[in-house]
């Protein structure tokens, strides 16, 4: 049944658009005139979800929304915060593990996997891995599409990381910069080759890591199986027309093709919700009530549109979640696009799954170059929760801590949630996500834009998971392209490329070490091998004969 349901969604794509009930509906203008109304329309900004922030931002709905205070940094205990970069067992209670199990739909006899000790059960890091892939008929792999790949071209963003490196790599990021300038970000090229050519989509390799563990599946557990399938996204009204383009190619990609037909499963026919704009808002010098921002760049009736942050996948995805979970799926996961770390695990769905837990999140361990970002803290509540370095915790509060032997963890950005949980919490994640303002001094000129985090979601739950994960196998993570040109090792062996005895400045280190975290997952997870300085596919009998192997 479940594969006949997965087959049946796979033959669709969701388009879902902001709904918002007719009693939610402000009646205040707040700007609104004809002419503006046209020029959001044009821009594709939902007018609607714009009224109703603006409403509930005045009516001061927002005003108990506070900073994240840290009053403690937890460390790694095994329950809650695990760490995955070593190996470990892992007990439970016998009973409570195979009804957890059992509840998934799957027969699954745990006594087969683990080793039972009374009334107990040890699974090895081995043995989760296994169990995670016979789970696999209940996981579904989700994306989050950012915009356009303007920003991660931009030519000053990427001289400000390091301009001797941009110049020592100016040819290459020209090249790609060619390319996929006008693309949407995950349509870019992930990689590039040794030759200088450039390499699979971020969203090929993503397609083709599902197929490979498809197969893993079709050739270990079940061969009349289509796990996995289907992929969900969330899309933008701005790239969603590209990025649909650019699957129906997909399907004859040499990434893509001879997986496609070996499994039968067609990973490119994607769920999908689209995420609208919104308007950027009056800056908050101007006070209250806010309004619209309608003078961009110096133009009368010209509004400025802006995505509303990733957080809002739990309203825009929310039909799809609910058809995953109709479909028998009960566990989703959510990465961004240009994780190329990012792909599924076994031995976190396996740990999700025996506990009954309703998310995880990975957190990298710190390195030497991990001074900015959220990292994992307790808060005000005393929960589990995610406060940037700076705004919540100073660069040297992080330092003391760790002095002491704390473990510090950064966010990956990758969560795995329990599907039943989301569903039945969505109404309430959605209305108790935090939305925050940010006052903006741009070239537009002086405006605030309102956002949600993803990962906010943290500080809202109590029966979760931390996994401890390490950087350069799950978080290669490519906000601009010279970060991509690292982790490919490209001119790594230049005189002049940076390097220093201060590690948060030897950037030839740290490219070292991206460039090999890069290599391990070509040739594993994404199923590739080099040939004549190029990374090739690996045939479907090379990758059978792997699985073997393992």
């Amino acid at each position: 049944m479940l594969a006949e349901n997965n087959n049946r969604n796979n033959r669709k794509i969701i388009q879902v658009m902001q709904m918002i009930k007719e009693t939610e509906l402000p009646t205040n203008n707040y700007g609104f005139t004809p002419e503006i109304e046209a020029d959001m329309h044009a821009k594709k900004i939902d007018l609607q979800l714009t009224r109703k922030l603006l409403n509930r931002y005045n009516e001061g709905k927002f005003d108990n929304i506070k900073p994240v205070q840290v009053t403690d940094i937890p460390s790694i205990d095994g329950e809650t915060v695990i760490d995955l970069t070593n190996e470990f067992e892992f007990t439970i209670d016998r009973h409570t593990a195979q009804q957890n199990i059992d509840q998934l739909g799957l027969a699954i006899d745990l006594t087969t996997i683990g080793t039972v000790s009374g009334t107990k059960l040890h699974f090895s890091k081995n043995d989760l891995k296994d169990l995670g892939i016979k789970l696999y008929p209940t996981l579904s792999y989700g994306i989050l599409n950012g915009g356009s790949a303007s920003s991660y071209f931009d030519t000053k963003k990427n001289q400000s990381l390091n301009e001797t490196l941009f110049n020592i790599c100016r040819t290459e990021f020209n090249t790609l910069a060619n390319i996929a300038r006008d693309l949407p970000k995950g349509l870019a090229p992930a990689f590039i080759n040794k030759d200088g050519s450039p390499g699979p989509s971020f969203i090929e390799l993503k397609m083709r890591s599902l197929l490979i563990e498809t197969l893993r599946y079709q050739k270990t557990v079940d061969s009349n199986s289509d796990v996995l399938a289907p992929l969900f996204q969330m899309t933008s009204v701005y790239n969603n027309e590209q990025i649909e383009a650019a699957y129906q190619e997909y399907s004859s990609s040499k990434y893509l093709a001879d997986l496609i037909n070996e499994t039968k499963v067609n990973i490119t026919d994607a769920l999908t919700g689209i995420q609208p704009m919104l308007a950027a808002f009056s800056h908050s010098k101007y006070g209250r009530p806010k309004t619209i921002f309608t003078n961009a760049y110096g133009k009368e009736n010209n509004v400025l549109p802006m995505p509303g942050g990733h957080g809002q996948n739990f309203e825009i995805l929310r039909n799809v979640y609910q058809q995953l979970l109709n479909c028998g799926k009960r566990f989703a996961y959510l990465g961004n696009v240009d994780n190329l770390g990012y792909t599924v695990d076994p031995v976190s769905l396996a740990l999700l799954a025996l506990q009954n837990k309703a998310a995880g999140f990975e957190f990298s361990f710190r390195t030497a170059v991990d001074i900015k970002g959220g990292i994992l803290i307790k808060d005000q509540q005393h929960r589990l929760n995610c406060a940037d370095i700076g705004p919540a915790i100073s660069a040297a509060e992080v330092l003391k801590a760790e002095a002491t032997g704390k473990k510090i963890l950064f966010n990956c950005a990758t969560g795995l949630f329990n599907l039943k949980f989301l569903v039945e919490k969505i109404d309430y994640i959605i209305d108790n996500l935090p939305v925050r303002f940010s006052d903006q001094d741009k070239d537009a000129g002086l405006y605030s834009q309102a956002e949600q985090v993803t990962w906010e979601i943290i500080g809202m739950l109590d029966n979760l998971l931390i996994f401890g994960v390490d950087k350069y196998d799950r978080f290669l993570a490519a906000k601009l392209v010279l970060e991509n040109l690292m982790a490919s090792g490209v001119n790594l062996q230049h005189p002049d490329y940076p390097s220093a005895t201060d590690p948060d400045k030897d950037l030839k280190s740290i490219a070292h070490k991206l460039h090999h975290g890069l290599q391990q997952k070509l040739k594993t997870v994404y199923g590739l091998k080099e040939v004549n300085q190029q990374w090739v596919p690996k045939t479907v009998p090379e990758l059978i004969a792997g699985f073997q192997q393992e």
